[in-house]
């Protein structure tokens, strides 16, 4: 899957000219937490956060303090070396991005100028979408020989259940490199049946666990 496939499109944005005042009012109104700054042309040149705002703002205790200080223009308190990416990166990459440098949003650009903007939480809601962790059914964790065809193998069992696999999330058996765990969701509520074909075929089923047998 590709950024441009889940990037909102239309993008909530100031200038540095503007004022944190209006900063303040459009990401309240907009219920946004990331604010792009761009020129006449859309390229980008600054990224306001809420927290850059709360940084920044005077002690409300303060008052005239704290309206001049709401009258600033952006430019003052924008951050102008930004991470960014492209439409057509990867998602799992832009996802990797945001993990590493800690930051909650990747404005994407194209020639340039910005056409998108990705945050935690849309990577959040694709995870769910991707997991089918939204849909009715049935999750199963199945420990395998990490080696060629394994998924094929289970795959086959629960295609031989007429089940049908809603996603597949395989990762790394952290205690023993010579394993992987299959993380199956399954569009069933009751995989009991399956369970046992999976470990008639000799594999181990770590969840659920089939109650009164052993994985």
């Amino acid at each position: 899957m590709i950024v441009e496939e889940i990037m909102k499109a239309e993008v909530t944005t100031l200038s540095k000219d503007d004022s944190i005042a209006d900063a303040i009012k459009l990401m309240g109104a907009k219920k946004i937490r990331h604010l792009p700054i761009i020129d006449e042309g859309k390229r980008l040149v600054g990224l306001v956060t809420d927290r850059d705002i709360r940084d920044a703002t005077p002690s409300i205790f303060e008052t005239e303090d704290f309206k001049n200080g709401l009258q600033n223009p952006l430019k003052m308190l924008m951050k102008t070396e930004i991470i960014t990416g492209h439409p057509l990166d990867f998602v799992e990459e832009v996802s990797a991005i945001l993990y590493e440098h800690r930051i909650g949003c990747l404005p994407i650009l194209k020639d340039e100028k910005l056409v998108g903007i990705v945050t935690e939480t849309d990577l959040l809601r694709t995870l769910v979408e991707l997991t089918g962790a939204h849909q009715p059914g049935s999750q199963v964790e199945v420990k395998v020989p990490n080696r060629a065809g394994m998924l094929c193998e289970v795959a086959t069992v629960i295609s031989n259940r007429k089940a049908n696999i809603q996603s597949v999330l395989v990762y790394p058996d952290k205690s023993d490199e010579n394993y992987k765990i299959l993380v199956l969701r399954v569009q069933t509520m009751n995989p009991l049946n399956l369970i046992d074909d999976l470990m008639n075929a000799g594999h181990q089923v770590l969840w659920p666990n089939h109650p009164g047998k052993s994985s």
